[in-house]
């Protein structure tokens, strides 16, 4: 194919590459928003469960002493 017709073909072919990339550059943007908004719930997620745990810990302590800094019983 050779002249217009070749031409046109050329055309529309570059325009639907065109209309691809800008479809994929905005579906990078989409994702690329989504990722950052994940990570931060991950970290925020993270913290939360840092305090749930020492706060666990710490409720253990109390419920439930070291048996080794108790009294020795009263038959010693």
């Amino acid at each position: 194919m050779t002249g217009p017709a070749a031409h046109e073909a050329l055309e529309r072919r570059v325009t639907e590459l065109e209309t691809r990339l800008a479809f994929q550059e905005h579906t990078i943007s989409e994702l690329n928003d989504a990722l950052t908004a994940a990570r931060l719930e991950l970290v925020a997620q993270t913290g939360l469960l840092r305090r749930v745990m020492d706060d666990l810990r710490q409720a253990r302590t109390v419920q439930f002493p070291d048996p080794g800094q108790e009294p020795p019983p009263p038959h010693y």
